[in-house]
């Protein structure tokens, strides 16, 4: 007699094999995935910490003052530094996925990925040549 679901009650169920909860762990592409997933945490951090100074900056030089002694706590500065890495981690990661996620062709040829990953890392440098101009011409 065949059950409701259309099957055999007695028939035997699929093999199912069990999976690790690490199973990121025992390659590198995935352990690369889930630290760039996890990164976005990180920018948001850096995204909240620029509103904070942002306000403490309309607060007025009182205001900023108490801000920048939050920042000199050393679990700031330890959270700060950790952020800058995946955010760094982050930006090198999707930097290079670009050549993967835009299939540019001209003249029927694919674009080598170099060409669509270089623009990236020069804006970045431009930026940070920029940022770094700005901080220390004073």
């Amino acid at each position: 007699m065949i059950g409701m679901t259309g099957s055999l009650p007695h028939a035997p169920r699929p093999y199912k094999r069990r999976v690790s909860t690490y199973w990121w762990l025992g390659r590198w592409p995935y352990l690369k995935f889930i630290l760039r997933e996890m990164s976005s945490s990180f920018v948001a951090w850096f995204v909240v910490l620029t509103l904070l100074q942002i306000s403490a900056l309309r607060g007025g030089p009182a205001e900023y003052r108490e801000f920048e002694e939050w920042l000199r706590r050393p679990v700031v500065i330890f959270l700060n530094a950790v952020s800058f890495f995946f955010v760094v981690f982050h930006a090198v990661t999707w930097f290079n996925l670009a050549p993967k996620a835009m299939a540019i062709r001209v003249g029927g040829k694919r674009v080598p990925g170099v060409f669509i990953s270089a623009p990236n890392y020069l804006a970045w440098l431009v930026a940070s040549a920029a940022v770094a101009w700005i901080l220390l011409r004073g």
